[in-house]
């Protein structure tokens, strides 16, 4: 799939900088028309993939650990194991992407090398690693409400990590969405006196706090070195260098999963754990698979937020499912839901408001150019 310019000099490189938002990576224009229907659907359609993947990939993985798993490179390994299903769209769009014309710009004369590819890939696959290792952790040592609330705070290391690496500007809407959801965090960490279980101390509750946290810094961080990637190494804005990323990127996150696994030696109890799982070996099998697949239902919806808006309104889509997460918690897997977590609940609604409308000026403010 190639983006076209058929414009020349001048033209063709005002038109680009006019639609290149501070919000997005990609030349698409991010205001599409009015009356552009098709646009709106598939944003729409992406969005649900998005929170309804990441929603339930959260739910099986708590399932996972209540039931009787305990191996955390495991749970770490699923959230990445599933990219192999990705391969079908990139193999569609390969065979159904339009031909190159004479109008398209040469996409292979600035194209980075083999080794500079792999060693991006690398490099994200390896942080994408360590950052499903500290999921797992939280997982494990939180109430599924906790885990996600605190998992709302990627949205402000987004805003710091996009303002010094992608040089996004800290507007006023921004900054207010930094402050409450700090202040909702900071709610959150000092409410320590409901650990998951009796069998997980307060220190192990702190720790898993503290996983969760670094995992959504890392989260922000790898969205925002994608976004990098994209503007001064590969230059691509299509779906299926996205794809491409993705796939290899977690091709080497599974591989680091996967020697964690056999490293860290928990790999000897795997058949015990699931012969002993709550609900049956079938169960525990089903159970990781549906945490493989969803992950990767989420990760179509980011795909398809990246190419058609971009990385930080993705993010932002990707907090829609806050107030999801923390309700299911309480309906299905009785976390206590006290004052302190509704009004952490309520600051990060109001947060994500005010970077909604934020966007929405930008968008605006896009259409008028």
């Amino acid at each position: 799939m190639c983006i076209s310019y058929p414009r020349t000099g001048d033209q063709e490189s005002k038109e680009v900088s006019k639609n290149t938002t501070k919000l997005g990576f990609a030349s698409k224009n991010e205001a599409p028309p009015n009356n552009d229907y098709n646009w709106w659907f598939r944003v729409t359609m992406y969005a649900f993939l998005d929170v309804a993947g990441q929603t339930v990939a959260t739910i099986l993985g708590r399932l996972y650990y209540q039931k009787g798993g305990n191996s955390k490179w495991m749970g770490s390994f699923v959230q990445s194991a599933g990219y192999p299903v990705l391969f079908i769209p990139l193999i569609v769009l390969k065979l159904y992407s339009p031909k190159p014309t004479s109008f398209t710009p040469a996409t292979n004369k600035n194209s980075p090398s083999v080794f500079t590819l792999g060693l991006i890939y690398l490099s994200l696959g390896l942080l994408m690693a360590g950052i499903q290792i500290l999921y797992s952790y939280g997982m494990v040592s939180l109430p599924v409400s906790t885990y996600a609330l605190v998992c709302g705070t990627q949205l402000v290391f987004t805003a710091v990590f996009s303002f010094f690496i992608n040089s996004q500007k800290l507007t006023p809407f921004v900054i207010n969405t930094v402050v409450l959801l700090t202040i909702a965090v900071a709610l959150l960490a000092i409410n320590t006196d409901a650990p998951v279980s009796a069998t997980i101390s307060k220190d192990v509750y702190i720790i898993g706090f503290f996983c969760t946290l670094a995992a959504s810094a890392g989260t922000a961080l790898f969205l925002s070195l994608t976004q990098l990637s994209f503007q001064k190494v590969i230059k691509r804005e299509t779906l299926d260098a996205v794809l491409e990323m993705t796939i290899y990127a977690s091709l080497f996150a599974t591989f680091a999963c996967l020697v964690g696994i056999f490293a860290s030696g928990e790999w000897k109890g795997l058949k015990k754990e699931m012969s002993e799982y709550g609900d049956g070996p079938v169960s525990y099998v089903m159970t990781l698979v549906g945490i493989a697949v969803f992950w990767q239902v989420f990760s179509v919806g980011v795909f398809g937020l990246i190419f058609e808006a971009s990385p930080l309104f993705c993010n932002v889509i990707n907090t829609v499912g806050l107030p999801v997460v923390p309700i299911i918690g309480v309906i299905f897997f009785h976390d206590k839901f006290n004052g302190v977590k509704l009004v952490s609940l309520l600051l990060s609604c109001w947060g994500f408001v005010s970077y909604i409308y934020q966007h929405y000026i930008d968008h605006r403010r896009n259409k008028n150019r």
